[in-house]
């Protein structure tokens, strides 16, 4: 009879049962070489059977249980206390406390998924950012977008089963980012929930307001910022028209909204460094799982600024086909706006990335850092305990800062697009 080899645990394994983690399988277990094991907690972790770890960026706090359905792959994650991933592939992504998804998750990279996100199972996400108690039914892409609203795990905003948001157009960009809810009052943890019905879908950019209700099976394609509406699906109208490659049209609602959407991206960052800063100190590993979620907002930045810079470059061919194709009385402020995004596009950048939302409103600012160092000292660092009970007064010094944050960076930029005349500009 021919020697069988026998298998061997790992040394990687080894540390982490040492350390106390429960691998009732070791043998099926792989941690990368690249794996720093002092960054994985030993109290209270479970890798179950098909566990696989890489990534010198891998952080993984107490409580954390990966692969009770099926097996995971995790690869440069950062996952806060008690998460739960019961199977699929996640990827440079941030998971804070008692987040979770089920099996079949696709979760890549630039994801910040906080509190009590839960997915059911076969969910896609990248480039997503979800506040807390956020729930996804099951067979859902939902990429490219924010989403925010309701105020604890019994009344949260939900994204039905079957659920798409359309981030990739017919003229191949993906400037395409949808605001559902927004950062300065959803940080509050005090707004009505927002509800996409499933078997529907968002075509992106879009903005909808808290308490919007999308009926099942509508394909949304509007904004509605002001929120409280029953969005249903009115039909589609059949039409059939030429396309022309490269051509786009009224490009002033895209624009916007992405510009809406970066400034509400600078305004969650200030409010990472400035407040909740404050509830990671403390926490096992909790300085490392702070940086992991910044590091995270700022490449969720960069993907944004990269993708508006190729939808501004694409303009010079629009410009090109629209001089031969389009007419009538709006094509002369078609082209013009067209060429304005085109040529002031380094200026916008250049305004984005050069921190002005730093020096916004430190009245505000200053008032509600006191406000929540005196929560934290007389209730402990429980970030979903303090923010939902902060009391309306309180609440509304914290949400003027950060509106005027999107206020001060979107009016900067629409300096440079003097054309554009989007309603919300002078909001």
């Amino acid at each position: 009879m021919a020697n069988r080899i026998k298998p061997t645990v790992s040394d990687k394994v080894m540390q982490l049962m040492e350390k106390g983690v429960r691998i009732p399988s070791p043998f099926s277990v792989e941690i990368g070489e690249d794996v720093c094991t002092e960054r994985i907690s030993g109290q209270g972790v479970t890798f179950f059977s098909g566990t696989r770890i890489y990534g010198k960026k891998t952080l993984i706090c107490a409580g954390t249980c990966l692969g009770s359905e099926a097996p995971v792959t995790l690869v440069d994650c950062l996952l806060g206390p008690h998460v739960e991933l019961r199977g699929g592939y996640f990827k440079s992504s941030v998971f804070l406390e008692k987040a979770g998804m089920a099996g079949g998750a696709h979760v890549r990279e630039g994801c910040l998924l906080e509190e009590e996100v839960n997915g059911s199972h076969t969910v896609g996400l990248k480039q997503t950012i979800l506040f807390p108690f956020v729930t996804l039914g099951s067979l859902i892409n939902f990429c490219d977008c924010f989403m925010a609203g309701g105020t604890s795990r019994k009344n949260h905003s939900e994204v039905g089963s079957s659920y798409i948001h359309f981030n990739y157009t017919p003229h191949q960009d993906k400037a395409t980012p949808s605001l559902i809810g927004d950062v300065p009052r959803g940080v509050m943890l005090n707004q009505p929930p927002i509800f996409l019905g499933g078997q529907g879908g968002l075509v992106g950019p879009v903005r909808i307001g808290y308490g919007c209700v999308i009926a099942a099976g509508t394909v949304c394609r509007r904004d509605c910022p002001e929120g409280g509406k029953i969005l249903c699906d009115s039909g589609h109208p059949r039409t059939e028209r030429e396309f022309h490659p490269g051509l786009y049209k009224d490009i002033e609602k895209k624009v916007f909204n992405n510009i809406y959407y970066v400034a509400n991206l600078l305004a969650l960052r200030q409010w990472y460094q400035q407040i909740r800063r404050i509830f990671f100190q403390g926490q096992e590993l909790g300085d490392e799982l702070y940086q992991g979620a910044v590091e995270t907002l700022q490449l969720a930045i960069e993907e944004r600024l990269t993708r508006i810079k190729t939808f501004s470059e694409k303009m010079e061919v629009s410009i090109a086909v629209g001089q031969q194709i389009l007419s009538g009385e709006r094509r002369s402020l078609l082209l013009r706006q067209q060429k304005e995004f085109m040529k002031n596009w380094p200026d916008i950048e250049s305004t984005f990335t050069a921190e002005h939302e730093k020096a916004v409103d430190h009245s505000n600012r200053d008032a509600f850092l006191e406000i929540i160092r005196l929560k934290v000292k007389e209730a402990g660092t429980d970030y979903i305990n303090v923010i939902t009970n902060l009391d309306r007064p309180s609440a509304a010094k914290g949400t003027a800062w950060l509106q005027n944050i999107v206020d001060h960076v979107t009016g900067r930029v629409l300096m440079n697009l003097p054309s554009f005349r989007y309603p919300e500009r002078t909001a």
